[in-house]
């Protein structure tokens, strides 16, 4: 009897209670609700948006946080730069002191050019330096003339053709001494157009000399034109159109331009020695003429054609005369830019001939070399 009561009271602990049921029940539930909340959170955060910076997003961006975030700015085109300016090449680099002496400021607030006190003439101090002694002795050159009445071919020109042509500006070009500069930086040597009867100069302001006016007057617009920039070698001119001006009318002109330290070059296809010529002689200034006009408007080869017959007459050589030298003169065409360029290429392995600036063709008589010896260091190339 006795056992048989432990026996049913065992059997009593081990009937789970009411309360007991409920809470394994509950347990287990919560288990499984546990498990797919782990799972469907993943699921949700693998759907949702991340971001960058690791920090959770709260809540959707509105229109008005958008408009304020910065956009990628569109990308920027570069302009196209200028063609960079070769080295300085040939040119003296004197003090800056002794440039500036080469300027006078008149009392009506002119710039002019001027021989320095210490003898340095701006014909010399501004040409492009060569070496006489190096190539061949036979020598050629091209001086483009009036460069500046179209501003995009006075471009090309000063940024395209080769260094040693040298080139001669209309005084009326606007900003010419910004432009003086830029052929320099470019390696040319620069002149001035001397304008004679010439109208289209003087619808730029600038008047011509004239054969009707006096000599005060003719100084006057000399001086004028002098004043336009700074840096070139000496004045061109061209023989116009009716008869040649008297000496009378070009000796006060010649005498400026020797005083003031310049050189002059010439065209004129006329033989025999002109009255500029002889003025030079006697005053002692620089001097170098052309009768060779390349431009294919006025000539009949063509700008290339004339220039390979100057070519090869300079080449000739004999054994019983000096070695010639002559330049040819050309207009600032777009077409002949273009081919003076080309055909410049096609002469670099030249033997026969040296192409030299301006400077290589002039001429310094008895009175011009006295004047030289006064600064004989001026003549080394």
């Amino acid at each position: 009897m006795a056992s048989t009561g432990r026996s049913g009271d065992v059997t009593a602990q081990r009937r789970p209670t009411p309360r007991g049921l409920v809470a394994a029940y509950l347990f287990v539930f919560a288990l499984i609700a546990g498990s797919a909340g782990v799972v469907l959170g993943d699921l949700v955060d693998a759907q949702a948006p991340r971001s960058t910076n690791g920090a959770a997003t709260a809540s959707p961006v509105s229109s008005a946080s958008a408009a304020a975030v910065p956009t990628e700015p569109a990308p920027v085109q570069a302009l196209p730069l200028p063609p960079r300016p070769p080295p300085s090449l040939g040119f003296r680099k004197l003090p800056s002191e002794e440039v500036a002496a080469m300027i006078e400021i008149t009392a009506d607030g002119l710039r002019l050019p001027r021989i320095s006190p210490s003898g340095w003439m701006p014909w010399i101090a501004h040409a492009r330096r060569f070496d006489p002694s190096a190539g061949a002795p036979a020598r050629l050159g091209l001086l483009m003339i009036n460069v500046g009445l179209n501003e995009p071919a006075m471009r090309k020109a000063i940024e395209e053709l080769p260094p040693e042509v040298s080139l001669a500006f209309l005084p009326g070009t606007p900003d010419l001494p910004r432009w003086l500069q830029q052929a320099r930086a470019f390696g040319h040597e620069t002149y001035l157009m001397l304008p004679m009867d010439d109208p289209a100069v003087g619808e730029r302001g600038l008047r011509p000399i004239e054969a009707a006016a006096d000599a005060a007057e003719n100084l006057k617009r000399l001086r004028a034109i002098l004043a336009r920039g700074e840096g070139y070698v000496g004045l061109v001119i061209a023989a116009p159109a009716r008869p040649a001006l008297g000496e009378g009318v070009l000796r006060p002109l010649v005498k400026e331009i020797a005083d003031r330290g310049l050189a002059l070059i010439e065209i004129n296809p006329t033989a025999g020695p002109a009255s500029i010529q002889r003025l030079t002689e006697e005053l002692g200034v620089g001097y170098a003429r052309s009768t060779d006009v390349l431009d294919y408007k006025l000539a009949g080869d063509g700008v290339v054609g004339n220039l390979d017959r100057l070519a090869a007459w300079v080449a000739e050589s004999a054994p019983d005369r000096a070695p010639r030298h002559a330049f040819g003169v050309a207009q600032p065409d777009e077409e002949a830019i273009v081919s003076l360029r080309g055909w410049y290429k096609g002469q670099e392995a030249r033997t026969d001939v040296s192409m030299v600036p301006i400077i290589g063709h002039f001429e310094c008589r008895d009175a011009c070399l006295n004047r030289m010896r006064a600064q004989p260091a001026q003549l080394r190339p």
